[in-house]
C-alpha cells in the first residue's frame, strides 16, 4: 500500500518518528498507599507501547485534593517522581517519547478520597455523576465551590506538578483541561455560575486554565506543553452544551496562537450530538482553521479513518486509546496490516497484570 500518514515522522516543536500518539487513558493500576507508579507495571506497560510516536500518560493528580479515581498514580510526591523516573527511562531506552497528563478531576470526586471533605469545583453545583471509589462507583455529591485562594494555590500545584514531570524525565507535560474534570467546570456555564474574575465572561471563565499554563512555563519551555479539549461533551460528567460553549472554545483556541505550545489536543464528540442545539459534530474540521499550531485529534479512530484526516490536513497527530491496550505493538500491526486484538473492557481498571501488560505481541 502506499506510504501511510500516520507512519511518517512529525518535526515541529518537538519531533517524533510517527504520527500515532497513545492516548491518555486512566488504568488504575497504582495500588499502594502512595500512589507510585511501579516498574514492573507501569514500566512495563509503558515500555511495551514505545513505539508510539507520542506517549500521553493516565491523568496524574497534581495534588491529593485533585484525586477522584481509584489507584491513579500522582505527581506530586517525592516518592511518586521517583516511580516515575522508571517509566520515562524504560521509554527512552526504547526510543519513545513521553508526556505526562496533569490532572485535577475537580467535583468528579468523593468525599471518601478527602477524608470525608468535599472536593472542590468552580460552583457548588453537583454534576450528577459517578465517581470511581475504592467501594465501587458511588454518586457525586454538590462540591464547595472553591475561593480565590484556593484557585491560586491550585495554579501552584500544576506548576509544581510540571517542574516534578521534568524532573522525573517526561519529554513534555499535557494539561488535561477536557472530558468535565476541573478546568472544563470552570469553561462552562452549567457548571461556572461564579460572580468574581472566574465567572461571567468568556474571559473571566478560562481565566483559570490561562493561569495555569502561563505558570507552567515557568518551569519548562512552553514547547513542551500540551493542553486537551473536549467542545462538544454534552451529557457527560455534568455537561451540556450551550450557545456560549462553542464560543468558549474558539476564544481559548484562538488565544492559543500567541503562545508555542507542542500541540493541542482535541476529542471528536463522546456522544452523538447531531440533534444537540450548539454543538459541534466535527471538532478537527472545526478547529483546524482556528489553530495554526500542531493539532491533535482522538476518539474512536481506526486506521483508516486516522490516515484520512491526516490527508485532509484536518490534524497533524491521531490520538489511539483502547486500541493501545490490546496492541502493544498498534503502530507495527499498522504498517504490517496485520489483525488487530481485542480489548478486554472488565479488566480495563482491575488491578494487577492481567489486562494490562499480558497482551502479546503479534505473530508475524
Amino acid at each position: 500500500m502506499s506510504k501511510q500518514q500516520l507512519l511518517t515522522p512529525y518535526h515541529k516543536n518537538f519531533s517524533i518518528k510517527n504520527r500515532i500518539v497513545m492516548a491518555p487513558m486512566t488504568r488504575s493500576r497504582a495500588d499502594n498507599e502512595e500512589k507510585v507508579p511501579t516498574d514492573a507495571l507501569q514500566g512495563v506497560y509503558y515500555e511495551q507501547r514505545a513505539s508510539a510516536g507520542l506517549i500521553i500518560t493516565e491523568g496524574s493528580q497534581v495534588s491529593k485534593q485533585a484525586v477522584g479515581y481509584v489507584n491513579t498514580p500522582g505527581i506530586h510526591s517525592e516518592a511518586q517522581v521517583e516511580g516515575w523516573k522508571h517509566v520515562t527511562k524504560r521509554v527512552h531506552d526504547q526510543g519513545g517519547t513521553i508526556f505526562m497528563q496533569l490532572w485535577h478531576v475537580g467535583r468528579i470526586s468523593h468525599p471518601d478520597f478527602h477524608n470525608g471533605k468535599l472536593p472542590v469545583s468552580a460552583s457548588a453545583i453537583n454534576p450528577n455523576a459517578q465517581s470511581f471509589t475504592p467501594e465501587g462507583f458511588k454518586d457525586t455529591v454538590t462540591p464547595k465551590a472553591m475561593t480565590v485562594a484556593e484557585i491560586k494555590q491550585t495554579v501552584k500545584d500544576f506548576q509544581h506538578a510540571a517542574a516534578n514531570a521534568v524532573k522525573a524525565g517526561f519529554d513534555g507535560v499535557e494539561i488535561h483541561s477536557s472530558n468535565g474534570y476541573l478546568f472544563q467546570q470552570f469553561f462552562n456555564a452549567c457548571s461556572n455560575t461564579r460572580t468574581d474574575e472566574y465567572g461571567g465572561s468568556i474571559e473571566n471563565r478560562t481565566r483559570f486554565f490561562f493561569e495555569v499554563l502561563d505558570a507552567i512555563k515557568e518551569v519548562m519551555p512552553q514547547e513542551r506543553i500540551g493542553a486537551r479539549f473536549n467542545p462538544s461533551l454534552h451529557g457527560m460528567f455534568g455537561i451540556t452544551v450551550d450557545e456560549e460553549t462553542i464560543p468558549t472554545f474558539e476564544y481559548i483556541i484562538k488565544k492559543l496562537n500567541d503562545y508555542n505550545l507542542a500541540y493541542v489536543h482535541l476529542s471528536e464528540p463522546f456522544t452523538d450530538v447531531s440533534d444537540v442545539p450548539f454543538a459541534v459534530t466535527d471538532i478537527a474540521k472545526h478547529f483546524r482553521p482556528l489553530y495554526n499550531g500542531t493539532l491533535m485529534i482522538n476518539n474512536g479512530f481506526d486506521k483508516k479513518d486516522g490516515n484520512k484526516v491526516l490527508e485532509a490536513g484536518d490534524a497533524d497527530l491521531v490520538a489511539y486509546g483502547k486500541l493501545f491496550i490490546s496492541n502493544p505493538d498498534l503502530v507495527e500491526r499498522f504498517k504490517q496490516d496485520l489483525e488487530l486484538a481485542d480489548w478486554d473492557k472488565d479488566t480495563f481498571y482491575t488491578p494487577g497484570e492481567k489486562g494490562y501488560t499480558d497482551y502479546p505481541k503479534a505473530s508475524k
